[in-house]
């Protein structure tokens, strides 16, 4: 037996209503949201913030001052680069329910986001904190090349 048109109907806008709360609750916990990555090299701390904007820069343990400014320069990259991705990846998350379809009424479908459009094609790649066991080349060692000379 299929269910009256007015009972479906009450379905949707109650499926609506727990969304738009959803979304409200995603959003204010996104514009608090910031993440913190550590250089490879542990001399630099990078903050991105809500927006994946650059939010601090802390310099660890004095390392900066034996540091040549190119590698200063490729470490406090790559920390940066690499908190604004997980900042990133973590709107995806907090997102993805909002792209599925609603279980009960077909009808309503999620709708689709272009991650790589939106954030660049590093947001898809291999997360590398869930791959431990692969050893990351720092990007200092790519920026100056395999004997530490530009």
């Amino acid at each position: 037996m299929t269910e009256s048109l007015e009972k479906r109907l009450e379905k949707a806008m109650s499926e609506l209503h727990a969304a738009q709360e959803a979304v409200a609750r995603t959003e204010r916990e996104l514009r608090s949201a910031s993440f913190s990555v550590v250089s490879s090299d542990r001399a630099v701390r990078a903050t991105a913030g809500p927006q994946g904007e650059l939010a601090g820069i802390e310099f660890l343990e004095n390392k900066y001052r034996d540091m040549s400014p190119q590698e200063l320069a490729a470490s406090v990259l790559e920390a940066a680069g690499a908190a604004r991705v997980k900042m990133n990846r973590h709107v995806m998350q907090a997102m993805a329910p909002f792209t599925e379809p609603s279980s009960d009424l077909p009808e309503l479908k999620g709708f689709e986001l272009d991650w790589e459009r939106i954030f660049g094609p590093e947001v898809l790649e291999d997360d590398p904190e869930k791959r431990r066991d692969v050893p990351a080349t720092p990007a200092w060692h790519d920026a100056l090349g395999a004997e530490g000379e530009d």
